[in-house]
């Protein structure tokens, strides 16, 4: 099974940037699809993108398109979140997960440490 954890959040002001990392244990790392998901306080959590095994699909929610960017780095068994244009919509708990196989918005088909994540906060 694939140990992740998630780091790189913090607190910015609207219109800033920042950029989550999820290290992730085990040699099978570049074997699953990595994905980024989010919960807010008294929402549901929710998918943010999703990187294929070898990086050549992606997918991102609606809200996220065009300022968001996952990517993957299998050397480091690492996945990336580069989030630019931050809104307060965008404040939240982040979390990595993982899965075999194709990528999907599903949240729940994949695994993830739900009690870990890195906190991401914009101001206004």
């Amino acid at each position: 099974q694939v140990q992740l954890v998630e780091s790189g959040g913090g607190l910015v002001q609207a219109g800033g940037s920042l950029r989550l990392s999820c290290a992730a244990s085990g040699r099978t790392f570049s074997s699953y699809a990595m994905g980024w998901f989010r919960q807010a306080p008294g929402k549901d959590r929710e998918f943010v993108a999703a990187i294929s095994w070898g990086g050549g699909n992606t997918a991102y929610a609606e809200f996220v398109k065009g300022r968001f960017t996952i990517s993957r780095d299998n050397p480091k068994n690492t996945v990336y979140l580069q989030m630019n244009s931050l809104k307060p919509e965008d404040t939240a708990v982040y979390y990595c997960g993982a899965k075999p196989g194709p990528i999907t918005r599903v949240v729940g088909l994949w695994y993830a440490d739900w009690g870990q994540g890195t906190q991401v906060t914009v101001s206004s």
